[in-house]
């Protein structure tokens, strides 16, 4: 069993930053590439960023400059720093990730539960 674990949202002022963690755990052969989406109250889920395995990324036109998307392979955890952060990047934050569980020659999209972040004075 795959499961993605997400962490460090919460409340921030406009201008403030925030680090989001996710980590992968269970039984992970591979895992490819990785991605934050949000989701706003009433707005379709959104891609922010992602990387590849080999470390491409790819972000968002709204959070390019102020967001940098980062992964640790030793210990299977995709980070989101967030800077200059606006009220518009309120949202629910979900990581997913491509995994190839162990003993299956298949790779699937993994999810996590998400996380709050609020930015308001």
């Amino acid at each position: 069993q795959v499961r993605l674990a997400e962490s460090g949202g919460g409340l921030v002022q406009p201008g403030g930053s925030l680090r989001l963690s996710c980590a992968a755990s269970g039984s992970i052969a591979s895992i490819y590439a990785m991605g934050w989406y949000r989701q706003a109250p009433a707005k379709q889920r959104e891609l922010v960023a992602s990387i590849t395995g080999d470390d491409d990324t790819n972000y968002a036109d709204s959070v390019k400059g102020r967001f940098t998307i980062s992964r640790d392979n030793a210990k299977d955890t995709v980070y989101l720093q967030m800077n200059s952060l606006k009220p518009e990047d309120t949202a629910v934050y979900y990581c997913n990730a491509d995994i190839r569980p162990i003993g299956i020659f298949a790779n699937y999209i993994y999810w996590g539960q998400g996380t709050q972040v609020t930015v308001s004075s």
